[in-house]
């Protein structure tokens, strides 16, 4: 568009004085640019404030005021007013010569790359502006499910079942699983979240349970009111590994997968504490974490064992966020004793007839890669799936990645077999006879 003083001609007498105020035009002759000059930048002033266009060329006037086009201080405001009307027209005239000559610039409403809008017929308008950053999980205008759902579609239609239960581990409670359930619940899934006995929001004394099937009641309540036919995926966290093997020995037509979780997946004539003693002498954080209660007396056996909520970040939260590792220290209780001594007794027609699937957690301190593989080993699932950078409690430390291996299995389809009971399978491989 030229420069200032190419536009303006001031008829004016050089000076070699200076001072410390702002220079103006004494002329009232406009000299208009070509159309073939460039598009430097001019700058109109209005009220003292620059415009869009700015210049920092500087020129001394007839009074010897040596400065750029900062404001109108030193005037009167006689002085003031004209100048603010000569500038005003200068810039008004400019305007409309660039836009006949159309050496008009673009004006770029930000300092972000611009991006023309695919498809659009319209011509010499202002372009659209675009952030070059990706949006991330942290910004509002997305959701985690958004992301989920936009990577890949779960098709509820034509599963074998759409219906999870989950069913967390020791001195947890249904409340840890609050992001996995906003997860599936906005993927079309039904969910039950459970809370055991003595755990979460119920009330029963933790230190009075005396089995595993009284520990395990409301799971078993919840397949106590399920319809003929209808099963469910069972999801254990944990100790919860137990408690779900438990149940899938009592109710194996209404249970069409099992998820262990970074979980205890025992042989049958198995306890817990078994599963435990094998990385007991490796892994000291277990051993110092663990408070042992007494409720009976310090002769009689623990009633159930607490956790020091000061090693809590290191032995099961060490990847998760500080909010909720505090939700997780306020909330959890203890664990009742008498149920991780207890053996379980699993039959290849009840328990061994539904399909396993074991999701390993990587940096988990709880229980160690090590002791997963073990048991893996020792009774092998269907399949074996691996959650990079998940702590013990992947619902807290990897919530989209555990649903995402969620949503996988629950896709996975039903075996084709020639019997559908495991009744019929064992009279077919060894006859009637």
């Amino acid at each position: 568009m030229g420069n200032a003083l190419d536009c303006i001609s001031p008829d004016e007498k050089a000076s070699s004085k200076k001072a410390s105020s702002s220079w103006y035009p004494t002329s009232r002759h406009l000299t208009l640019p070509s159309s073939s000059s460039s598009s430097a930048s001019f700058t109109p002033f209005f009220n003292g404030r620059p415009s869009l266009f700015s210049s920092s060329r500087k020129k001394k006037n007839k009074r010897g005021l040596s400065g750029s086009l900062d404001g109108l201080d030193g005037f009167d405001d006689h002085e003031s007013s004209s100048v603010i009307q000569e500038q005003a027209i200068a810039a008004a005239l400019l305007f409309r010569h660039h836009q006949r000559n159309g050496s008009l610039p673009n004006f770029i409403r930000s300092n972000s790359v611009v991006c023309p809008s695919p498809g659009s017929k319209k011509q010499g308008g202002f372009p659209r502006s675009s952030s070059t950053r990706q949006r991330s999980l942290s910004d509002p205008m997305i959701r985690p499910q958004q992301l989920v759902n936009s990577q890949q579609e779960v098709k509820i239609d034509g599963l074998e079942t759409n219906h999870f239960v989950l069913v967390h581990g020791g001195g947890f409670g249904a409340w840890c699983w609050y992001k996995t359930m906003t997860l599936l619940e906005e993927a079309g899934f039904k969910v039950d979240a459970v809370d055991l006995t003595g755990s979460g929001v119920n009330s029963f004394e933790t230190n009075s349970i005396t089995s595993l099937a009284q520990y395990v009641k409301p799971l078993t309540d919840i397949f106590d009111k399920l319809k003929d036919g209808e099963k469910v995926i069972l999801v254990g966290h944990d100790f919860g590994g137990a408690c779900i093997s438990f149940v899938m020995e009592l109710y194996p037509p209404k249970i069409s997968k099992a998820v262990f979780v970074a979980a205890a997946m025992l042989t049958s004539g198995q306890s817990t504490l078994d599963m435990f003693s094998q990385q007991m002498g490796s892994n000291d954080q277990m051993r110092q974490a663990q408070i042992f209660l007494y409720a009976n007396g310090n002769n009689n056996p623990p009633t159930a064992v607490d956790l020091d909520k000061t090693l809590l970040r290191d032995l099961f939260f060490n990847q998760s966020s500080a909010k909720d590792v505090a939700l997780a220290s306020v909330l959890m209780r203890p664990i009742p004793f008498v149920p991780v001594l207890e053996k379980l007794s699993l039959s290849d027609m009840n328990y061994g007839s539904i399909r396993r699937f074991y999701i390993k957690t990587q940096e988990d301190c709880a229980i160690t890669i090590p002791l997963q593989e073990a048991m893996i080993k020792s009774n092998p699932p269907e399949q074996v799936f691996q959650l990079k950078g998940s702590d013990h409690a992947p619902f807290f430390s990897r919530p989209q990645g555990l649903h995402k291996l969620l949503t996988e299995i629950a896709q996975i389809p039903p075996k084709q077999t020639c019997s559908s009971t495991p009744e019929l399978r064992h009279l077919l491989e060894n006859g009637t006879s």
